[in-house]
C-alpha cells in the first residue's frame, strides 16, 4: 500500500491507497517540529481504526510546502514504512507535465500535484481552486501542463487578520448567514466573508476564462471548499481527493507499483 502525505501550511493530510481504493484519509495540524517518533504513534492508532498498520504499507510519497517538515516525514517513511519516500519537487521525481511559467522552480508542490490530479480526472483546460491557508487558482492546459494562476489570502487568514487588527470584531464561524445585509456584527462579518468569497471566486473565474479564451472545467478542493458547495454556479466539481489522486498518479509515473 502507498502512504501519500500532503503537507500544507495549516494541515497535513495522510492517505493510504491499496492499489484499488483509498482505505483512509486523515488530517493533522502541521507542526514542522514534530518528529517521526511523535507522528508514528498517532498515525498507527488512527490507521488501526481502518484495520491498517505500518506493516501493510510498502511505499511513500510526500508533497510539502513547508520545507522544514520534510526531514521528520522522510524519517517517518524510512523508519516505520521501511521505504525511501518520493518527494515531489526533487530532481529525480518526474511529474509527467510541463510547467509553463517564467520561473518553474517557484511553482508550489501542492499546485503541481493538484494540476496532475485534476487533469487525469477531468481533463483540460481547467481551473483548480484550492482553499487553504492561501486560496490559489491554478490553470491546467489542454495537454495537462501547469500554466500559472493566482494566489491570494485564504478565507481563514482573512478572518484572522480582521479579528487581530480590529479590537471589537470577534472570531466568527464561516457560514451562510441567510442574508446579505447583516443586522449585527456577527452576521455582517459572516455575510462579508461568505458572499465576498463567492463573488471574488466567481469574478476571478470569469476573468480567467475571458483571458484564456476557451471553455474551462472548474474544480474546487481544500479544507474550506466544502462550506461553499452548491453556492458557486461556475464550479463544476468539488473534489476533496484531488491532491491525493495527484500524488498517486505521480507515484505511478515514477515506476511505483502497488
Amino acid at each position: 500500500m502507498l502512504l501519500a502525505i500532503d503537507v500544507g501550511n495549516t494541515n497535513t493530510k495522510f492517505a493510504i491507497h491499496d492499489g484499488v481504493d483509498w482505505r483512509g484519509q486523515w488530517r493533522a495540524s502541521t507542526d514542522s517540529s514534530r518528529t517521526a517518533d511523535e507522528y508514528a504513534p498517532w498515525l498507527s492508532q488512527i490507521m488501526a481504526l481502518a484495520n491498517l498498520g505500518f506493516a501493510d504499507v510498502s511505499a511513500c510519497i510526500i508533497s510539502t510546502v513547508v520545507p522544514q517538515a520534510l526531514f521528520n516525514l522522510r524519517n517517518l517513511s524510512r523508519r516505520y514504512v521501511g521505504a525511501e519516500p518520493l518527494v515531489v519537487g526533487e530532481p529525480n521525481v518526474k511529474l509527467g507535465i510541463e510547467v509553463r511559467i517564467d520561473k518553474p522552480n517557484e511553482a508550489g508542490a501542492d499546485r503541481l500535484v493538484n494540476a496532475v490530479g485534476a487533469f487525469i480526472q477531468y481533463g483540460g483546460p481547467a481551473i483548480v481552486i484550492d482553499s487553504g491557508t492561501a486560496t490559489t487558482f491554478d490553470i491546467v492546459g489542454r495537454d495537462g501542463a501547469f500554466e500559472g494562476g493566482i494566489i491570494l489570502p485564504g478565507i481563514n487568514l482573512s478572518l484572522q487578520a480582521l479579528h487581530d487588527a480590529a479590537a471589537r470584531l470577534p472570531r466568527v464561524e464561516i457560514r451562510d448567514p441567510g442574508c446579505v445585509i447583516g443586522k449585527d456584527t456577527v452576521t455582517a462579518m459572516q455575510s462579508g466573508i461568505y458572499w465576498g468569497s463567492i463573488d471574488m471566486i466567481e469574478g476571478l473565474c470569469r476573468r480567467i476564462r475571458s483571458e484564456y479564451g476557451a471553455p474551462m472545467i472548474t474544480i474546487a478542493t481544500g479544507g474550506v471548499a466544502s462550506i461553499f458547495e452548491g453556492a458557486f454556479p461556475s464550479i463544476d466539481h468539488f473534489d476533496q481527493d484531488l491532491t491525493s489522486r495527484g500524488l498517486l498518479e505521480i507515484f505511478k509515473r515514477n515506476g511505483g507499483v502497488l
